[in-house]
């Protein structure tokens, strides 16, 4: 075998040439502006996957606001951490927990509207790097909040705001006005085999 048939130069001029096409990729991106970001699909890990994000942001610096549309009927360990950050998370629990626990639309709809107010005011304030609206998509689905009002006032945010909505069944008009979309996929849940929801996984 020949020096230049070895599969350590082989590796090594493949290498090369992957470089030379990923530095001609990124040489042409060089914007920067606040993202849309919708994190949504029957997989677990929306919110999870938000939340990590979060913690990036503070990592740099950032100030992070969390509005929990749905989820807030119980005590969760990421709100125990995330109010350990002090100033730098701002944190507010403005759901009743889902549809079926509180069984009254009414009330459903007036505390998605007090919870959209408190996103609307973070979204407002230079104050805040990235703003997290966990489960909006949930509220959208079922009307509580009109969604051209909604993409109306994101499209309107300040330029460098990013803003995560999370949440399954993300409306078509939603995921169009996104920069970026994941829709997590379930393969498989243990929750199908009557495993009950278990802390440090699912809250």
């Amino acid at each position: 075998m020949t020096e230049e048939e070895t599969p350590e130069l082989r590796h090594k001029r493949k290498m090369e040439k992957k470089k030379a096409a990923r530095d001609k990729l990124m040489a042409g991106k060089d914007k920067q502006k606040g993202l849309l970001i919708v994190h949504t699909g029957a997989g677990k890990g929306k919110s999870t996957a938000a939340f990590g994000m979060a913690l990036r942001c503070i990592g740099h610096g950032m100030k992070v606001g969390i509005v929990q549309f749905i989820k807030g009927a119980w005590e969760t360990a990421e709100r125990r951490v995330f109010e350990g950050f002090g100033e730098r998370v701002v944190f507010k629990v403005m759901g009743e927990g889902f549809t079926w626990e509180t069984q009254d639309r009414e009330r459903d709809i007036a505390a998605a509207g007090k919870a959209w107010e408190a996103a609307g005011a973070m979204m407002d304030d230079p104050g805040y790097g990235m703003v997290i609206l966990d489960e909006l998509n949930i509220v959208l689905r079922y009307g509580y909040l009109p969604l051209a009002g909604v993409l109306e006032t994101l499209e309107a945010r300040r330029p460098d705001l990013h803003v995560v909505i999370t949440g399954r069944n993300a409306d078509v008009a939603l995921i169009e006005q996104a920069d970026l979309v994941t829709e997590m996929k379930l393969v498989k849940h243990p929750f199908r085999g009557g495993v009950k929801g278990q802390p440090g996984i699912e809250f």
